[in-house]
């Protein structure tokens, strides 16, 4: 995939802060990962199936005295242990990202209630995948560092010469059949984010990557068309 407008920029964690732009940066990167805790909140609510890893997130919260939002935290840290064999490095969003999301989940699905009508629930499915893609553009194109899951697939992709799409197929596959298994709800919903959100993240994320001066532009791979956390 290549980025028509603006190219994502390959820093170390260091050079991500010392980058410029930083209040900017972390603001967007804050209200990136808050808006993406509504919107995984949302789809939950609109009980028509989640995304892929949200899938294992509840179905882990139905079986353990935890919430889903302490679901998200705990599998966020879970993930980067397994970065430490891959030699990924966490960056500022890394972090916050593997805490906002889930606090973020929580307060808002203390607030948000499914909708009677089946008409309802599709708007709020719907509006939940929308703004999901508007949260991933923000929080990647704060250019901060990547999610936990999303550098679990690029590290697995280098190590293993797996393409980023079949790297993240295979990781989905294994987190949808064990949250399934868990009570985990999957349904048509699952399908339309795996679907929309690739499209929805390469179209905003030229309009949300700030450009950072001095440093050396790069189109990533595949691996942002999933905007899993």
């Amino acid at each position: 995939m290549q980025f028509t407008k603006t190219e994502l920029s390959r820093l170390g964690p260091l050079a991500q802060l010392r980058a410029g732009r930083l209040t900017h940066r972390v603001a967007q990167l804050i209200a990136g990962l808050l808006l993406y805790g509504l919107t995984l909140a949302m789809m939950i609510r609109a009980r028509l199936g989640n995304a892929p890893w949200d899938v294992l997130h509840q179905g882990l919260a139905r079986h353990l005295p935890i919430t889903i939002g302490q679901a998200v935290i705990g599998m966020s840290l879970l993930v980067l242990v397994l970065w430490i064999p891959l030699r990924e490095l966490p960056g500022l969003g890394t972090i916050l990202n593997s805490i906002f999301i889930g606090l973020a989940a929580d307060v808002a699905l203390a607030h948000i209630h499914t909708p009677a009508s089946i008409a309802a629930r599709v708007a709020l499915l719907l509006g939940g995948v929308l703004l999901n893609g508007l949260a991933t553009a923000l929080y990647i194109g704060s250019q901060l560092g990547p999610g936990p899951r999303d550098g679990l697939m690029t590290g697995l992709h280098r190590r293993t010469g797996w393409s980023i799409r079949h790297v993240r197929t295979s990781l989905e596959v294994v987190v949808v059949v064990f949250g399934w298994m868990l009570g985990g709800v999957l349904g048509i919903g699952t399908l339309v984010y795996a679907l929309g959100i690739g499209p929805l993240t390469h179209w905003l994320l030229p309009l949300f990557t700030v450009e950072l001066p001095g440093s050396d532009p790069s189109p990533l791979p595949t691996s942002l068309d999933s905007s899993e956390n």
